[in-house]
């Protein structure tokens, strides 16, 4: 059995955390990711259209590729922050600029002046990749610091449970606008719906802010600094110097996760009612199928990490990825209205090998720096990767040239991603190796105890 001083937190304040940060980073993602979709089934056909499809995609897709440029500063100021106030303090304004930024889009105007609602879209565009940006360590963090000891992983995984629900939520609440209102009523007005709902997100940060306690590994940074007060330099300063390796490796690991993800739920979107002729309703059905399974998979991949080390089950979900990708975008590109079982394979066949990289790297990123940097590093390396994935859909647009024979361009750009991403984590591996094995040893002993 562990000691009292290293049984880390009781599980019902632990139970509390990870269900904040469950519900927090879905709310989050289903902010961020209705834009996604807003941008693949309305905005190139509003606000971006012109003459030529493949270029109104790709105006379409730059804005959203905005908010993942804007994910990295949301990650540092939240890391300086975090690190030196609180992890909640920072996790609640980060759900209030979203909220606040996700409602206004659905506010945007139909104007004749052709440069304002591009204008106004981004800006609110970037305003959701800082939010995003912070939400995203402080979350892993509430939850990962408060977990037991040799749980780390399981109950780290619930702040990444966000994905999965917030693609399931987002594209809910699509099906049922786009059922409720013909097509011409979806275009003109209903698609702003779902980005009104996004208000929801206020009270549920008053209750993190009134209910829910810092972390202890915080508590007791603060504890020290007051006994014997230093002048504290900046969090994100420290990790660039100390940590710049970490940062870049764990951004290249992750890439993979990021580009696959989007790849999916906003590329296959786009392409399958673009070249296929399959019926909007139809494909988001799938991808929300597929994203309810997900949901039990990344809890279970963290659950596995405990167990078997954060590493070797991210590898497996990195491996199985490039393993993917080719026979993914292959089945994709043969379906149709009339045959629509490669694309559901293809889909379900990914958030499997995608949950098992999902579920462990919140926790994974956490456990490469010292706490007194922990916020900052954590968020770097996992923004970095974002701004590469935010940039996918983009990358299978101009693969496919208007031309669905071309989708499997899409899985060789996969398939690439993944090499890069394994030899990341290689170098992780090769770095972090000696900790990993005394980890995944405590970890084992604590799970028998």
């Amino acid at each position: 059995m562990p000691t009292a001083s290293h049984a880390g937190p009781p599980k019902p304040r632990a139970a509390r955390a990870s269900f904040a940060a469950a519900i927090s980073t879905s709310l989050e993602w289903y902010d961020f990711f209705i834009y996604a979709t807003a941008a693949a089934l309305v905005f190139n056909t509003t606000f971006f259209a012109t003459d030529s499809q493949v270029v109104a995609a790709l105006n379409s897709f730059a804005t959203v590729a905005v908010g993942f440029i804007a994910r990295p500063v949301g990650g540092v100021l939240a890391g300086h922050f975090g690190d030196k106030v609180g992890r909640k303090p920072v996790l609640v304004a980060a759900i209030v600029m979203m909220a606040v930024a996700t409602s206004l889009i659905g506010l945007v105007p139909n104007t004749q002046l052709v440069w304002l609602a591009p204008t106004i879209l981004v800006t609110l565009r970037i305003c959701q990749g800082l939010a995003v940006g912070a939400q995203w360590g402080g979350a892993v963090l509430l939850a990962t610091e408060n977990a037991p000891a040799g749980r780390r992983g399981f109950y780290g995984s619930f702040a990444q449970l966000g994905v999965p629900i917030g693609v399931v939520l987002g594209n809910v609440v699509f099906l049922v606008i786009t059922a409720a209102f013909d097509s011409e009523s979806f275009l003109a007005w209903a698609w702003r719906i779902p980005f009104w709902i996004s208000l929801v997100m206020l009270p549920v940060a008053f209750l993190i802010h009134r209910y829910l306690e810092e972390t202890p590994e915080f508590q007791e940074l603060s504890k020290k600094l007051a006994e014997a007060p230093v002048a504290r330099k900046s969090p994100i300063l420290q990790v660039l110097r100390k940590n710049p390796g970490t940062v870049l490796t764990a951004a290249g690991a992750n890439a993979i996760g990021v580009i696959f993800f989007y790849t999916m739920i906003t590329g296959s979107v786009q392409f399958a009612t673009t070249y296929l002729g399959i019926e909007r309703s139809t494909v988001l059905g799938f991808i929300l199928a597929a994203c309810v399974l997900m949901i039990p998979l990344v809890p279970l991949a963290g659950y596995l990490s405990d167990l078997y080390g954060r590493k070797l089950i991210f590898g497996i979900g990195t491996a199985g990825m490039l393993l993917w990708g080719i026979p993914m975008w292959l089945m994709i590109g043969q379906s149709s209205q009339g045959e629509l079982w490669p694309f559901a394979l293809a889909v379900f066949g990914a958030v499997i090998v995608m949950s098992f990289q999902t579920g462990t790297q919140g926790t994974l990123f956490a456990e490469l720096f010292p706490p007194e940097i922990r916020f900052s590093g954590a968020s770097l390396g996992y923004q970095i990767s974002a701004i590469i994935g935010g940039f996918s859909p983009m990358v299978m647009v101009l693969l496919i040239n208007g031309d669905a024979a071309n989708a499997w361009r899409v899985g060789a750009f996969l398939a690439g991603a993944g090499t890069v991403g394994l030899l990341c984590l290689v170098a992780i591996v090769r770095k972090y190796s000696s900790s990993d094995v005394q980890q995944s040893a405590a970890s084992r002993s604590t799970v028998a105890a």
